[in-house]
Protein backbone atom coordinates (compact mmCIF):
# COMPACT_ATOMS: atom_id res chain seq x y z
CA UNK A 1 0.00 0.00 0.00
CA UNK A 2 2.48 2.39 1.14
CA UNK A 3 4.65 2.39 -2.11
CA UNK A 4 1.55 3.21 -3.90
CA UNK A 5 0.55 5.94 -1.89
CA UNK A 6 4.64 7.23 -2.75
CA UNK A 7 3.81 7.34 -5.94
CA UNK A 8 0.25 8.94 -5.73
CA UNK A 9 2.06 11.76 -3.82
CA UNK A 10 4.76 12.39 -6.29
CA UNK A 11 1.71 13.23 -8.65
CA UNK A 12 -0.05 15.13 -6.32
CA UNK A 13 3.07 17.33 -4.22
CA UNK A 14 6.14 16.41 -7.04
CA UNK A 15 8.97 14.16 -7.08
CA UNK A 16 11.12 16.78 -5.05
CA UNK A 17 8.75 17.00 -1.94
CA UNK A 18 7.62 13.46 -1.42
CA UNK A 19 11.48 13.07 -1.07
CA UNK A 20 11.49 15.17 1.56
CA UNK A 21 8.46 13.53 3.30
CA UNK A 22 10.58 10.01 2.69
CA UNK A 23 13.74 11.40 4.03
CA UNK A 24 11.87 12.97 6.89
CA UNK A 25 10.25 9.73 7.79
CA UNK A 26 13.54 7.72 8.13
CA UNK A 27 15.42 10.39 9.91
CA UNK A 28 12.43 9.77 12.73
CA UNK A 29 11.55 13.59 12.44
CA UNK A 30 8.01 13.68 13.87
CA UNK A 31 7.85 17.19 14.49
CA UNK A 32 5.88 19.01 11.69
CA UNK A 33 3.08 16.44 11.58
CA UNK A 34 3.00 16.04 14.98
CA UNK A 35 2.53 20.08 15.51
CA UNK A 36 -0.24 20.08 12.63
CA UNK A 37 -2.11 17.55 14.38
CA UNK A 38 -1.72 19.03 17.72
CA UNK A 39 -2.55 22.70 16.22
CA UNK A 40 -6.35 21.23 15.51
CA UNK A 41 -5.98 21.15 11.73
CA UNK A 42 -9.38 21.21 10.51
CA UNK A 43 -8.64 21.41 6.90
CA UNK A 44 -11.66 19.00 6.65
CA UNK A 45 -13.52 19.52 2.93
CA UNK A 46 -16.64 21.47 2.98
CA UNK A 47 -19.84 20.30 1.64
CA UNK A 48 -23.32 21.83 2.08
CA UNK A 49 -24.21 24.79 4.26
CA UNK A 50 -20.59 25.18 5.98
CA UNK A 51 -20.53 21.56 7.26
CA UNK A 52 -17.11 19.82 7.22
CA UNK A 53 -17.27 16.16 5.38
CA UNK A 54 -16.00 13.11 6.81
CA UNK A 55 -12.57 12.96 7.67
CA UNK A 56 -10.41 10.28 5.47
CA UNK A 57 -7.90 10.52 8.31
CA UNK A 58 -10.58 8.70 10.87
CA UNK A 59 -10.83 5.55 8.90
CA UNK A 60 -6.95 5.66 6.97
CA UNK A 61 -3.87 3.34 8.35
CA UNK A 62 -0.63 5.30 9.98
CA UNK A 63 1.74 5.94 6.82
CA UNK A 64 5.28 5.40 7.81
CA UNK A 65 7.35 5.98 4.48
CA UNK A 66 5.66 9.75 4.64
CA UNK A 67 5.88 11.84 7.60
CA UNK A 68 3.49 14.39 6.31
CA UNK A 69 1.11 17.26 7.93
CA UNK A 70 -1.79 16.10 8.68
CA UNK A 71 -3.33 18.65 5.59
CA UNK A 72 -1.22 16.28 3.05
CA UNK A 73 -1.99 13.35 4.25
CA UNK A 74 -6.24 14.77 4.04
CA UNK A 75 -5.17 16.12 0.75
CA UNK A 76 -3.20 12.66 -0.77
CA UNK A 77 -6.40 10.58 0.71
CA UNK A 78 -9.05 12.91 -1.10
CA UNK A 79 -6.98 12.41 -4.16
CA UNK A 80 -7.03 8.57 -3.55
CA UNK A 81 -10.85 8.14 -2.76
CA UNK A 82 -11.25 9.58 -6.36
CA UNK A 83 -9.47 6.58 -7.90
CA UNK A 84 -11.81 3.71 -9.10
CA UNK A 85 -11.26 0.49 -7.37
CA UNK A 86 -7.80 1.66 -5.79
CA UNK A 87 -7.43 -1.13 -3.55
CA UNK A 88 -7.41 -3.52 -6.12
CA UNK A 89 -4.88 -1.91 -7.78
CA UNK A 90 -1.76 -2.84 -5.39
CA UNK A 91 0.60 -5.14 -6.06
CA UNK A 92 1.71 -7.90 -3.39
CA UNK A 93 4.35 -6.96 -1.22
CA UNK A 94 6.23 -10.51 -1.10
CA UNK A 95 4.64 -12.39 -3.89
CA UNK A 96 3.25 -15.50 -3.58
CA UNK A 97 2.56 -15.37 0.00
CA UNK A 98 -1.37 -15.17 0.23
CA UNK A 99 -1.65 -18.21 -1.76
CA UNK A 100 0.82 -19.68 0.53
CA UNK A 101 -1.45 -18.62 3.63
CA UNK A 102 -4.72 -20.18 1.46
CA UNK A 103 -2.67 -23.32 1.14
CA UNK A 104 -1.64 -23.53 4.41
CA UNK A 105 -5.15 -22.38 6.18
CA UNK A 106 -6.80 -25.25 4.17
CA UNK A 107 -4.51 -27.99 5.27
CA UNK A 108 -4.02 -26.92 8.72
CA UNK A 109 -8.16 -26.17 8.95
CA UNK A 110 -6.97 -22.30 10.19
CA UNK A 111 -9.54 -19.76 10.52
CA UNK A 112 -8.12 -16.45 9.10
CA UNK A 113 -10.15 -13.28 9.23
CA UNK A 114 -8.28 -10.13 7.71
CA UNK A 115 -8.80 -6.88 9.54
CA UNK A 116 -8.13 -3.32 7.67
CA UNK A 117 -8.01 -0.11 7.80
CA UNK A 118 -8.84 1.71 4.92
CA UNK A 119 -11.20 4.85 3.88
CA UNK A 120 -13.48 3.68 0.79
CA UNK A 121 -13.03 5.05 -2.65
CA UNK A 122 -14.62 5.34 -5.89
CA UNK A 123 -15.78 2.28 -7.57
CA UNK A 124 -17.04 -0.60 -5.04
CA UNK A 125 -16.64 -0.67 -1.14
CA UNK A 126 -13.42 -1.41 0.33
CA UNK A 127 -14.66 -4.74 2.20
CA UNK A 128 -15.37 -5.95 -1.71
CA UNK A 129 -12.27 -4.57 -3.39
CA UNK A 130 -9.98 -5.67 -0.62
CA UNK A 131 -11.80 -9.41 -1.07
CA UNK A 132 -11.37 -9.25 -4.68
CA UNK A 133 -7.77 -8.32 -4.31
CA UNK A 134 -7.24 -11.27 -1.85
CA UNK A 135 -8.70 -13.93 -4.79
CA UNK A 136 -7.11 -12.46 -7.09
CA UNK A 137 -3.87 -13.39 -5.13
CA UNK A 138 -5.51 -17.18 -4.34
CA UNK A 139 -7.39 -16.56 -1.46
CA UNK A 140 -10.55 -17.26 -3.02
CA UNK A 141 -12.96 -17.05 0.31
CA UNK A 142 -11.88 -14.04 2.27
CA UNK A 143 -13.73 -13.16 5.47
CA UNK A 144 -13.07 -9.43 5.53
CA UNK A 145 -13.61 -6.79 7.99
CA UNK A 146 -12.90 -2.66 7.22
CA UNK A 147 -12.28 -1.70 10.62
CA UNK A 148 -12.20 1.03 13.06
CA UNK A 149 -10.84 1.51 17.32
CA UNK A 150 -8.17 -0.39 18.99
CA UNK A 151 -7.51 -4.20 17.12
CA UNK A 152 -7.43 -5.50 20.62
CA UNK A 153 -10.34 -5.20 21.26
CA UNK A 154 -11.76 -6.92 17.91
CA UNK A 155 -9.08 -9.54 18.54
CA UNK A 156 -10.74 -10.16 22.19
CA UNK A 157 -14.87 -9.98 21.29
CA UNK A 158 -13.58 -12.33 18.05
CA UNK A 159 -11.58 -14.62 20.51
CA UNK A 160 -8.51 -14.61 17.96
CA UNK A 161 -5.35 -16.43 19.06
CA UNK A 162 -2.72 -15.01 17.17
CA UNK A 163 -2.84 -11.40 14.85
CA UNK A 164 -0.45 -10.53 12.40
CA UNK A 165 0.32 -6.90 11.83
CA UNK A 166 3.00 -4.30 11.01
CA UNK A 167 2.02 -1.74 12.79
CA UNK A 168 3.85 -1.33 16.18
CA UNK A 169 0.72 0.71 17.65
CA UNK A 170 -1.85 -2.22 16.37
CA UNK A 171 0.20 -5.02 18.14
CA UNK A 172 0.31 -3.09 21.24
CA UNK A 173 -3.36 -2.78 20.89
CA UNK A 174 -3.59 -6.67 20.67
CA UNK A 175 -1.55 -7.50 24.04
CA UNK A 176 -3.23 -4.46 26.01
CA UNK A 177 -6.29 -4.80 25.10
CA UNK A 178 -6.92 -8.86 25.06
CA UNK A 179 -5.50 -12.06 25.12
CA UNK A 180 -4.63 -13.09 21.83
CA UNK A 181 -0.82 -12.90 20.85
CA UNK A 182 0.60 -10.19 18.24
CA UNK A 183 2.96 -10.49 15.89
CA UNK A 184 4.91 -7.67 14.36
CA UNK A 185 5.54 -7.88 10.82
CA UNK A 186 9.11 -5.40 10.64
CA UNK A 187 10.81 -5.08 7.09
CA UNK A 188 12.38 -1.86 8.62
CA UNK A 189 16.09 -2.28 10.26
CA UNK A 190 16.08 -4.68 13.42
CA UNK A 191 17.57 -1.57 15.61
CA UNK A 192 14.64 0.45 14.36
CA UNK A 193 11.99 -1.84 16.41
CA UNK A 194 10.08 0.56 19.23
CA UNK A 195 11.22 0.30 22.61
CA UNK A 196 9.85 -2.21 24.62
CA UNK A 197 8.07 -4.65 21.92
CA UNK A 198 9.70 -8.07 22.55
CA UNK A 199 9.22 -7.18 26.58
CA UNK A 200 5.42 -6.84 26.04
CA UNK A 201 5.35 -10.45 24.29
CA UNK A 202 4.81 -8.95 20.74
CA UNK A 203 7.05 -11.67 18.52
CA UNK A 204 8.98 -9.66 15.70
CA UNK A 205 9.34 -11.38 12.20
CA UNK A 206 11.22 -9.62 8.92
CA UNK A 207 8.67 -10.92 6.99
CA UNK A 208 5.47 -12.78 6.41
CA UNK A 209 6.87 -15.53 5.27
CA UNK A 210 8.89 -15.99 8.03
CA UNK A 211 5.77 -15.42 10.27
CA UNK A 212 3.87 -18.13 8.07
CA UNK A 213 6.95 -20.69 8.91
CA UNK A 214 6.80 -20.09 12.38
CA UNK A 215 3.11 -20.70 12.93
CA UNK A 216 3.78 -23.69 10.68
CA UNK A 217 6.33 -25.43 13.38
CA UNK A 218 4.06 -24.20 15.89
CA UNK A 219 0.87 -26.42 14.07
CA UNK A 220 2.81 -29.31 13.40
CA UNK A 221 4.89 -29.39 16.32
CA UNK A 222 2.23 -28.69 19.11
CA UNK A 223 1.96 -32.41 19.83
CA UNK A 224 5.62 -33.55 19.70
CA UNK A 225 7.35 -32.18 22.70
CA UNK A 226 10.56 -34.77 21.27
CA UNK A 227 11.53 -31.15 19.44
CA UNK A 228 12.00 -28.52 22.12
CA UNK A 229 14.32 -26.69 19.68
CA UNK A 230 11.25 -25.77 17.49
CA UNK A 231 9.36 -24.39 20.66
CA UNK A 232 11.75 -23.06 22.52
CA UNK A 233 11.93 -21.10 19.56
CA UNK A 234 8.44 -20.33 19.35
CA UNK A 235 8.51 -19.73 22.94
CA UNK A 236 11.16 -16.91 22.58
CA UNK A 237 9.38 -15.53 20.00
CA UNK A 238 6.12 -14.94 21.87
CA UNK A 239 7.91 -14.64 25.38
CA UNK A 240 5.25 -17.66 26.27
CA UNK A 241 5.44 -20.49 28.86
CA UNK A 242 3.53 -22.20 26.91
CA UNK A 243 3.29 -22.88 23.14
CA UNK A 244 0.24 -21.07 21.36
CA UNK A 245 -1.98 -22.94 19.14
CA UNK A 246 -2.99 -21.54 15.58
Amino acid sequence: MESELVRQAEILFGEAMTRRLQERATDGDHTTAVVASDAGDQSTEVVAEGQPGPDPLENAPPLLKLNMTSRQQRKLWRHVETIENFWETLEELEPGVIKRLAELATERQWEIIFLTKRPQTAGSTAQVQTQQWLRSKGFLLPSVFVVQGSRGRIAASLDLHIVVDDHPENCLDVVVDSKARAILVWREDEKLVPAGTRRLGIGVVKTTAECLDILAEVDSTAAAPERPGVMHRVKRLFGLKEPTIV
